[in-house]
């Protein structure tokens, strides 16, 4: 039964370095690196704080997570509303940061279900507002919807980036140059060059 002791608030700023440290050992070396101690050494404070925020390392983990699927939420929603829509999805998903602490996730997901059940439920809300998006902008640009299925689409976008991200970590670059490029000279024929975008990525 889970401990009804205190936890520190939640808008408390060791909180925020805690969770900005946890994410930063994910992204560098991977979810295996997360622990309490690292944790707390790679934030400056005492070990102890880690638990005073979070009952248990999965609370720490899980918060990291929707903490960064809102922002991607708040994200993708201002990269559909953007005169380049496509461009801008595409700029967004193959955020290198962004696609390798989603496969780090997946990978810790495999082991926690709590985990894998919020991914899902994130993913779900990520695809919903493509799909509600994607059919308005692909008529602006007269792609049929048979030809081009949104649902499709959002697969293609969102499978590509993470392959791309997935290999190289591994070291894997063939076809990468070229399949970037086929993307790229899609997004010039719909919606020319890239504009300049003054908003923080």
């Amino acid at each position: 039964m889970p401990s009804a002791r205190r936890l520190g608030s939640p808008d408390a700023k060791n909180r925020s370095v805690l969770l900005d440290a946890a994410e930063q050992l994910m992204l560098e070396e991977g979810y295996a690196a997360v622990s309490a101690r690292r944790v707390a050494a790679r934030a400056g404070l005492k070990h102890q704080l880690v638990h005073y925020y979070f009952r248990t390392m999965d609370d720490l983990l899980l918060d990291v997570f929707r903490r960064r699927a809102e922002e991607g939420l708040e994200r993708q929603a201002k990269a559909l509303a953007s005169d380049q829509p496509l461009r801008a999805l595409w700029e967004y998903s193959t955020d290198r940061a962004g696609t390798v602490l989603t496969m780090e996730f997946a990978g810790l997901a495999n082991h926690r279900k709590a985990i894998r059940a919020e991914i899902a439920r994130y993913a779900e809300k990520f695809r919903a507002a493509q799909l509600e998006a994607l059919p308005g902008i692909l008529d602006r640009y007269g792609l049929c919807s048979d030809d081009c299925p949104p649902v499709v689409m959002t697969v293609l976008l969102t499978g590509l980036s993470r392959v791309v991200a997935m290999e190289q970590t591994i070291g894997i670059s063939t076809g990468h140059t070229e399949a970037l490029a086929w993307v790229e000279r899609h997004l010039q024929q719909l919606e020319g060059d890239p504009k300049s975008r003054t908003d923080d990525r």
